[in-house]
């Protein structure tokens, strides 16, 4: 994990500036994505929310949900600018200085559940925390990334994948890519199953060693290259033949996506600690997923290649 030597005091960076980069983003995912669904196909629903100050966080966002489409059986996009008077352990366990702490938080996450097996499920974060104590100057970092979990696996998608993650971060400093792999094949990972949640892509924390304003822009490359990774994918595979058992393991694969997401998820515990709002907190969730004791998938079949060749740490480029 980053140091807190990389993370710096607040520099010239509006607060607005980020925010209207974060809602715009927001918006030009979901219109792809309907756009994908096609006329007639499903829409996102918009719900914007406010937290008001009698409760433990303050702020507001908008959730954009859309649930039972023609390419997606669930896709969350949300956006959220809290402020609250202390940051949660999870977000502290690295800044003990920064312990008890007001802070402000905003940022965009995103999990796309897609209908057909053979469309990966993908996951998308950008955010940016700033925190400080009374009288003396606030500390602001970034983080996110974006990271894919195949079903099924092709190796092209897996490549075009990595390869988007690589150009978004190569004007920044070519090192930057393979030490935001490795740190996304760490995190990623279901400790108590031993088993990669995906192939990976990129993830980064406690991030502003590139001074505020480079850091945002490495974060706006990031977020702008995600549509860029994943929709040729969908196109690849949103009209592969499928049926019940495909289905079937798929629910199985998403139970893992659960586990991850509950168990070690920092981003999901920061939420819950510091009293965020629980219905855009788990927009993350699949519409079904299921759970099998003891699964054994026969040597040589599409199920086992999954983990053997492809829920395994590998350099894709």
């Amino acid at each position: 994990m980053a140091s807190p030597a990389n993370v710096s005091p607040c520099e010239q960076l509006p607060v607005a500036q980020v925010r209207e980069y974060l809602t715009g983003l927001q918006a030009r995912i979901t219109q792809a994505l309907e756009g994908l669904e096609g006329e007639g196909g499903a829409r996102f629903v918009h719900d914007a929310w406010r937290k008001g100050p009698e409760e433990k966080l303050q702020g507001d966002g908008i959730t954009r949900i859309m649930e039972g489409g023609r390419v997606f059986e669930r896709a969350g996009c949300g956006f959220s600018h809290v402020r609250g008077p202390q940051l949660p352990p999870s977000a502290t366990q690295h800044r003990p200085e920064l312990a008890g702490a007001p802070f402000e938080a905003m940022g965009v996450s995103l999990v796309f559940h897609p209908r057909n097996p053979y469309v990966p499920t993908v996951h998308m974060n950008v955010r940016m925390i700033a925190a400080g104590h009374e009288g003396q100057p606030k500390t602001c970092w970034f983080g996110g990334g974006m990271d894919l979990t195949p079903v099924y696996g092709f190796e092209e998608d897996a490549v075009h994948f990595h390869q988007s993650c690589r150009d978004a971060l190569a004007p920044f400093g070519a090192e930057l890519y393979p030490r935001f792999k490795q740190w996304c094949d760490e995190y990623f990972y279901l400790k108590h199953r031993h088993e990669q949640r995906g192939i990976g892509g990129i993830f980064f924390d406690d991030f502003a060693e590139l001074g505020q304003q480079r850091s945002f822009a490495m974060l706006q490359s990031v977020g702008d290259a995600f549509l860029g990774a994943y929709l040729p994918i969908v196109e690849r595979r949103r009209n592969a033949e499928y049926g019940p058992a495909q289905v079937d393991f798929q629910r199985y694969r998403r139970g893992r996506y659960v586990e991850f997401n509950l168990v070690w998820d920092r981003g999901t515990h920061f939420g819950l600690q510091s009293g965020g709002r629980t219905e855009s907190i788990l927009l993350s969730m699949p519409l079904h997923a299921s759970w099998s004791y003891q699964r054994e998938d026969a040597p040589g079949t599409p199920e086992r290649e999954l983990v053997d060749k492809f829920l395994v740490r590998r350099d894709w480029l």
